[in-house]
């Protein structure tokens, strides 16, 4: 399956950079939903299963660590990327361990991010 079938999920409090990062993926051909709580994440998987999400580890409310675990839970084919800062590399480590597909620091380059969901939608079978 080609990259522009991929159902892609971003999960990021920062409303401007997931804003600015659906935009850039969508010039690219992405299909790509976009909430900003962990809350709202639960919703949107159960609605509408992703193929991969792309999830920031540090919101207000649910942590990035804790909808991992419940989506590698209830959902365990769908590929978690996870996003930190530079701080955060205790966080995606952990994420990992947890299940996550892999995990980048932000500020992300884009491309780097792009070649990730490739990856992770080929294990899922959709790439």
């Amino acid at each position: 399956m080609r990259m522009e079938d991929v159902n892609i999920l971003l999960v990021d409090d920062e409303r401007e950079f997931t804003a600015t990062l659906a935009e850039r993926m969508e010039l690219r051909g992405l299909t790509v939903r976009c909430v900003y709580s962990g809350e709202e994440a639960l919703k949107e998987i159960a609605a509408d299963k992703p193929d991969v999400v792309v999830m920031d580890v540090m919101m207000p409310g649910l942590k990035g660590l804790d909808i991992l675990r419940h989506i590698k839970a209830t959902n365990p084919e769908i590929q978690v990327i996870l996003l930190t800062g530079q701080a955060g590399t205790r966080d995606g480590m952990e994420g990992m361990k947890l299940g996550a597909f892999d995990y980048l620091l932000k500020p992300l380059e884009l491309d780097a991010l792009l070649g990730k969901i490739a990856e992770a939608a080929a294990i899922g079978g959709k790439a």
